[in-house]
């Protein structure tokens, strides 16, 4: 799917070759994905990454099999595949359409939970490696001042957001670390919406959020 977005924060090549190799947690892969289908320059590139690691399966040393490997192996296929083929989930002006599946639909489909301050989040069902979550956050509110124990990785899905590093427009990507020490503010003319993998609690510097932090699971 082609676009006209004009994005200026991409996924690190270090990330998508993780991706392409299957070892991302299942969070960051559903960032990645979502960029991916809104980003062509960092889709092309992941399928260049899908072409190498194919030619290293290619080179690689063969191995022994019993005889009736391949008929095994059949019979496992057969038993689970499915009726039919399912159709990709198709995206709508907000949600890419690899979001759609695990939200259950569109946008209006979102179960938003109020975190305080106008601000509310999602959590989405992935694996218990990293945590995924949709964020709400209205036009002009800042998210508290933070800084991450790991990695955090933020797609804006609409809208807007500044902090010290720079501006994050929908398909843009945020990647955080221990270095990281950031105030997020969503801009003036559009409430913002955020999709964020993270795998370990942010380090907020004031009481009321850190106080508030193991309700929220943020």
């Amino acid at each position: 799917m082609s676009n006209d977005l004009q994005m200026k924060h991409h996924i690190p090549d270090p990330i998508l070759i993780a991706y392409a190799s299957g070892n991302l947690a299942e969070a960051y892969s559903l960032v990645v994905a979502c960029h991916l289908s809104l980003c062509d320059d960092c889709r092309a590139q992941a399928e260049s990454f899908d072409v190498l690691g194919g030619a290293v399966l290619e080179d690689a040393p063969t191995a022994e099999v019993s005889g009736d490997a391949l008929a095994a192996t059949m019979k496992l296929i057969a038993a689970g595949m499915p009726e039919a083929p399912k159709k990709r989930p198709v995206g709508d002006n907000v949600l890419p359409g690899p979001l759609v599946e695990y939200v259950g639909g569109g946008v209006e489909a979102i179960r938003w939970k109020s975190v305080g301050g106008g601000v509310k989040q999602a959590v989405l069902g992935t694996d218990t490696e990293a945590t995924a979550r949709l964020l709400y956050i209205p036009a002009g509110i800042e998210v508290p001042d933070h800084s991450h124990k790991g990695l955090e990785m933020t797609l804006v899905l609409q809208g807007a957001f500044s902090d010290e590093v720079d501006r994050f427009t929908r398909g843009d990507v945020e990647i955080g670390d221990e270095d990281l020490h950031h105030t997020p503010i969503a801009e003036v003319g559009s409430d913002c919406i955020c999709l964020a993998a993270t795998d370990a609690p942010l380090k907020f510097r004031g009481i009321l959020p850190r106080l508030a932090q193991p309700f929220l699971g943020i």
